[in-house]
């Protein structure tokens, strides 16, 4: 079966490409342990994890509080922590993905 000469060279010009941008998408991705390492290293440094939980709790805290007095407050305060755990979990997820497609997470904020 013969091909026409300008889709061979086509064919040929893609291949080759795809062959050689391979190694730089390669390059910038990290494993997936790396990446969690260098995430939990940054949020313990940062004390991320406190802060979620502790925003949430006094968040929780001060709606309780209006909503139902002292005993509000303290079921708000529970309630807060919990979802601050949560968001902490969403969070780290998040900032590992960022880093196995970027080698380190991208602030969304640049540029502006």
């Amino acid at each position: 079966m013969s091909y026409p000469t300008g889709l061979k060279r086509s064919l040929a010009i893609a291949v080759a490409a795809a062959t050689f941008s391979l190694p730089l998408t390669l390059a910038a991705q990290e494993s997936h342990e790396d990446a969690v390492a260098q995430a939990r290293a940054h949020d313990h440094r940062h004390h991320t994890k406190a802060k979620f939980v502790a925003g949430g709790a006094v968040g929780g805290a001060v709606v309780g509080a209006k909503v139902g007095g002292p005993v509000g407050a303290v079921v708000g305060a529970g309630a807060g922590a919990v979802g601050g755990v949560a968001l902490n979990k969403a969070h780290r997820h998040h900032e590992v993905k960022q880093r196995e497609k970027y080698a380190e997470p991208r602030d969304p904020y640049a540029g502006h």
